[in-house]
């Protein structure tokens, strides 16, 4: 009786050891963080793209100072789980003088997924608040490069845990301090201009 037993449990354990060892064999994939809050990923790609150009691509001569300074635009998906608010901000890191700042907007709500094309310069979106750019002024102001080489311009969005809560025409510098803490994820388009 009690090699019987004995023989039960045994069976009972290799058919345990069989089963866990021919279960998912799928590789153990740790939690990926995003931004600098160290908040977990979203499981799909946080994306930012525009319906007037192609990433990497030229950005249209409607959008820039040579015509109607026109704002591109812009559409995103997958924001972070827990998004409260996004902030975008566009610059020209390859201006003569540094970076150049053309487009502050912040406290864009989690609602929104998109930003219309728009033919002013200082429109803004259901709730935002415009930054003021490197121009001095309120909202979008296109590449205007000097004549040579084309410049990138980087379209940033930051999903973040909270609105900012910054007035109205905060700068670049301002809004990235704010920001401190709370991003949790950053979708980047980059577009080229050439005079």
């Amino acid at each position: 009786m009690k090699s019987a037993v004995q023989l039960a449990l045994i069976a009972v354990l290799f058919t345990f050891i069989v089963a866990c060892s021919s279960g998912n064999n799928a590789p153990y994939v740790p939690s990926v963080s995003a931004g600098d809050g160290g908040k977990e990923a979203h499981a799909m790609a946080f994306t930012l793209a525009s319906s007037s150009f192609q990433n990497g691509e030229n950005i249209p001569r409607v959008s820039t100072c040579d015509s109607d300074d026109r704002s591109p635009g812009l559409v995103w998906h997958g924001a972070p789980a827990g998004t409260q608010s996004f902030a975008l901000i566009v610059d020209d890191p390859d201006a003569p003088s540094g970076t150049f700042v053309h487009w502050v907007l912040f406290d864009i709500p989690a609602s929104l997924s998109s930003i219309p094309e728009s033919g002013l310069a200082e429109a803004t979106v259901l709730g935002g608040t415009l930054g003021r750019n490197d121009f001095g002024k309120l909202g979008y102001n296109g590449p205007c490069p000097p004549p040579g080489k084309p410049h990138r311009y980087f379209f940033k969005l930051y999903a973040l845990d909270a609105p900012l809560k910054q007035s109205r025409g905060a700068t670049k510098a301002a809004v990235e301090a704010a920001m401190k803490g709370h991003i949790l994820g950053q979708a980047t388009l980059m577009g080229k201009y050439g005079r």
